[in-house]
Formats: structure tokens, sequence, C-alpha cells
């Protein structure tokens, strides 16, 4: 079983997450404060469109990005795939790393952003980024980033709630502009890459966790052809 956390190997042990972090510090601690405000942050469930969107695919490596307290690389790690698990979080990563222990499961838990994570390239049979808090850039790093991690043949599944990219700037301070949303990814795609779903659908959400309250999502399904 692996139980280590790190930021571009398995080298950092799982007691100290916050140790060779890459990334924006900010980012980590403000993720760290908001898991630590609550036990249990989602459902514990893995999200309804991945379970969907994977019936029928074959078991290979998989990158979960943002992959929270763990319950979609738990799920995916128990149907046979070679999970590795990005997150920025060490207080998520503590938690995911427990459940996929007390189930038995080898899980890669990698304590980084995206962009500035050490992932092998062209090398992951799925990508899936359900939800995810990625950050916008004038170069479109974590567009591209997703797109780069996709063996040829292999899948990017990247969901979103509708409608959150056309929204008004929050008091809480949430502005749209500051995120990549799936429209976004599907700007960048060439003729190396096949469009499988892009559609607007009624999320099939797990009960209970944070975000329950959103009833529609964004999917975005693409396969590399080469």
């Amino acid at each position: 079983m692996t139980d280590n956390i790190a930021a571009g190997s398995p080298a950092s042990g799982l007691s100290s997450p916050g140790d060779g972090y890459l990334g924006d510090p900010a980012v980590r601690a403000e993720w760290d404060r908001r898991y630590a405000e609550r036990q249990q942050l989602w459902s514990g469930k893995p999200n309804g469109v991945l379970v969907a969107e994977l019936a029928g695919l074959t078991p290979g490596r998989v990158l979960d990005v943002g992959c929270g307290e763990g319950a979609d690389a738990v799920w995916l790690a128990r149907g046979g795939w070679d999970v590795t698990a990005l997150e920025v979080s060490g207080v998520a990563l503590e938690r995911a790393a427990g459940h996929a222990r007390d189930a038995g499961l080898a899980i890669h838990w990698v304590h980084a952003a995206l962009t500035e994570a050490v992932l092998p390239p062209a090398s992951f049979d799925l990508v899936s980024a359900q939800y995810p808090a990625l950050l916008r850039t004038p170069d479109a790093a974590a567009e591209r980033t997703l797109l780069a991690a996709v063996a040829p043949g292999g899948v990017l599944l990247f969901v979103h709630h509708a409608g959150m990219d056309t929204q008004q700037t929050h008091d809480s301070g949430f502005d749209p502009d500051d995120y990549v949303w799936p429209s976004m990814v599907a700007d960048l795609l060439d003729d190396d890459w096949e469009i499988e779903v892009d559609e607007q659908r009624p999320r099939l959400a797990p009960e209970g966790g944070a975000g329950a309250h959103h009833t529609e999502d964004r999917v975005l399904r693409v396969r590399r052809l080469r």
C-alpha cells in the first residue's frame, strides 16, 4: 500500500504533508482552513458524472485533479485504476490517505498545485477534474497542463457547476473570471482531440456535503487521438 504524499515523487511521508508542497502557500492555507472548519467537507461518495462517464472504460492510469478527501480516488482504485491524486490542501490529503489506508488501497498522493506538480507528460489514460478550483492565467497554464497529461487514446473529463462562469462577483470575493471553466479547455482543442461530450445536464449529486445545492453540471469529455 502506498501511503505517501509528495510533490513530485513518493519521498515525503504522510506525517508531514506540507513538506515539499509545490504551489502558492496562500492557496494551500486557504484550502486547509476550509477543510479544517469541518470534520468532513464533502459527501464521501464519488461524483455522479465520474461514475456515469466511466462506464465501459478499461481501467488504466488516472490523474484525479483536486482530489479533496479522496472519494473519487478511492472509488477509482477499487475499480482497478492506477490512481495519482493531486490536491493543494494537506488537511484534505491526510483524510484521503486515511480513507485509502482503511480500504487497503494503493494511491499515489501529490501535494501540489496542478501547474506546479511534476507529472509525467502524456501518460494518463484518464484525467478527471471534478469541479476544480483552477486559477486562470494569461497563458492558460492550467488548461494546457490538463491536456498535456492525457495519453494518446486517453480521456479528459472536466466537470463543473453550470452557470458559475457567468455569475456576478460575490461579496465573498468569488469572481468567475479568476477560474478555469470547461469552455476554456474546449477552446484550446485542435485536430489531435475529439469532443465526445460537451453539454449541460442535471447533476447526479451525492447526498450531503458542500456544493449539494448545485443542480446542473457542465460536462466536457474529450479524447486525445494522437
